[in-house]
């Protein structure tokens, strides 16, 4: 598949308990990109790890519906990773969780123009390998490297490791955005001004850091500009980040003339800042992580 984009990082089943109901829901940061990317038009495939079981077939169908298409090595024999969410009755959650990250190696991973991961499928053993493995023959080949921590701390609690694989992915990477959270986790104390000058200073062409309901920074060369938040009502956050990143893929690689993968100007920061914004507030107005379509988010865009 040429021209499109290879997502690797896990898939799961995300599972919340409360008064006795258990609501169950496909998920999983780099399986909701794929979906974000899908839905804007993108050829999609993604390279993760589900298994033959009731659980990866709800993936399947949830993935498929929107066009994302699963690598034939995505199929293990171990079972579909689960994330259960427990909720008392004043809203805090205890997290459970049933999960690994061991995939197969793709050994064929196509002409892709970018290939993003993140989450556990960058930190977690033993498949942080083979996701090296793979963004390092894809930028060989010319891909684009896109990568998203969206850090785990209760299942990557050793920071100093965590740091290490983040600043080689990220110094690998083309485009890194990270959350706030992120950053107070990898960098405890430090500013996010710090981090955005540490990352363009490892060689980044565009970093990022969002910051929930305050919007988003991005840099790139000398350029720094502030992404203000779009108001929306929100139902909850669910896939805002994840939307965020997508769009934002979407935006700099194929929209608007495309990407070299080199620094951008502040002016194509704004724009690309702001679709991805944009994106994030459709995805916060409407319950769990249901990105939006390309007609969704052009049209919304419209209304600007």
């Amino acid at each position: 598949m040429n021209a499109g984009a290879l997502v690797v990082g896990e898939a799961l089943i995300d599972e919340v308990v409360q008064a006795g109901h258990v609501g169950r829901h496909p998920g999983g940061s780099p399986a909701n990109v794929a979906l974000g990317l899908s839905r804007l038009n993108l050829d999609t495939r993604l390279h993760t790890t589900i298994g033959d079981d009731d659980d990866g077939e709800l993936i399947r169908k949830h993935l498929s519906g929107s066009g994302v298409l699963l690598t034939a090595e995505s199929t293990t024999k171990a079972p579909t990773s689960k994330a259960v969410a427990t909720l008392a009755d004043d809203g805090s959650a205890t997290y459970e969780f049933a999960l690994s990250w061991d995939p197969c190696n793709l050994e064929n991973i196509g002409a892709p123009k970018v290939i993003h991961t993140g989450s556990l499928g960058a930190f977690l053993d033993p498949g942080a390998d083979i996701t090296r493995d793979i963004l390092r023959r894809g930028r060989s080949a010319g891909a684009l490297i896109t990568f998203d921590p969206n850090v785990r701390p209760s299942l990557v609690p050793d920071s100093d490791n965590s740091r290490k694989r983040f600043k080689a992915l990220a110094f690998a990477s083309h485009l890194t955005k990270l959350s706030d959270e992120d950053a107070e986790f990898l960098f405890p104390g430090k500013s996010l001004d710090y981090v955005l000058d540490l990352l363009m200073d490892g060689g980044l062409a565009v970093a990022g850091i969002t910051r929930g309901h305050r919007g988003a920074y991005l840099a790139s060369g000398e350029n720094r500009v502030n992404i203000p938040p779009v108001k929306t009502a929100v139902a909850d956050t669910v896939g805002a980040g994840d939307s965020f990143m997508a769009a934002l893929v979407w935006a700099l690689v194929f929209d608007g003339g495309g990407w070299d993968g080199q620094a951008v100007s502040g002016r194509r920061l704004e724009e690309i800042g702001g679709k991805a914004a944009r994106a994030a507030a459709i995805t916060v107005s409407r319950t769990g992580a249901d990105l939006p379509a390309l007609d969704e988010l052009t049209r919304d865009q419209a209304r600007v």
